[in-house]
């Protein structure tokens, strides 16, 4: 049977769940990492209900961690392959969320860090309909070996979600590099990405990372200035 995916839930501020915000973990973290930022973003973000789900499997060099895949960094398409096997069971645990809330898939957001940027953006890519939006801090985008733009579904332009990458510059586990090869490889599919350095960052996220990117959901959700403000 295959692995189904829970973690740790924040209900919208609201009371009433007009969006879905999907947190994606690191390597060797769990849902629990992640899920305050939630806190942080609820007044720019009243409707939207967050979840953190566990990855599927645990992992072995950090007790009590999880991974969406495992690192041996032996096999050049390793993340590639990594992303595949992950995407199935992260598709469905967004599908039955959004049934849960009774939501569209439209009013999704998928929000990675590291490792879980790497599924946020293998999986955002091909799902129909798109999420509203997909945020990744500090991984990059996952291509087969030599390729240098990713095969994507033959959707209309407009129907890919708008993407930001966060990044720190100083960041010792994925250069900065990752960030502009990303985004780059995004471009050459015709996919537009907004991008932010954090100079003096390593491999997290900073309060300047995290108010663009809850800037930004709200954008992508289309919440009005007044709405921010009043929140």
């Amino acid at each position: 049977m295959a692995a189904r995916l829970d973690g740790p839930r924040l209900p919208a501020k609201s009371r009433v769940t007009e969006q879905l915000v999907v947190f994606l973990h690191g390597y060797g973290a769990n849902g629990n990492d992640l899920i305050a930022i939630g806190k942080q973003w609820q007044a720019l973000l009243p409707g939207a209900a967050f979840v953190a789900p566990n990855a599927p499997e645990p992992c072995g060099p950090v007790p009590g961690g999880r991974q969406w895949f495992a690192l041996t960094m032996r096999d050049p398409n390793e993340r590639w392959i990594g992303v595949n096997k992950a995407a199935p069971v992260l598709e469905q645990f967004l599908d039955d969320e959004l049934s849960r809330h009774r939501l569209d898939g439209r009013k999704l957001a998928l929000v990675g860090f590291s490792q879980g940027t790497m599924l946020a953006l293998h999986v955002g890519l091909r799902r129909a309909p798109a999420p509203s939006a997909l945020l990744g801090y500090s991984g990059e985008l996952v291509l087969p070996n030599g390729e240098d733009q990713p095969s994507l579904p033959a959707f209309n332009p407009g129907q890919f979600p708008p993407i930001l990458l966060i990044h720190g510059g100083e960041d010792e586990v994925i250069p900065a590099e990752a960030l502009f090869l990303s985004a780059a490889a995004l471009g050459r599919a015709g996919l537009a990405c907004q991008w932010h350095l954090s100079r003096h960052l390593g491999h997290g996220i900073d309060g300047e990372g995290l108010l663009h990117g809850g800037l930004f959901l709200a954008k992508c959700f289309n919440l009005k200035p007044a709405l921010r403000a009043k929140a």
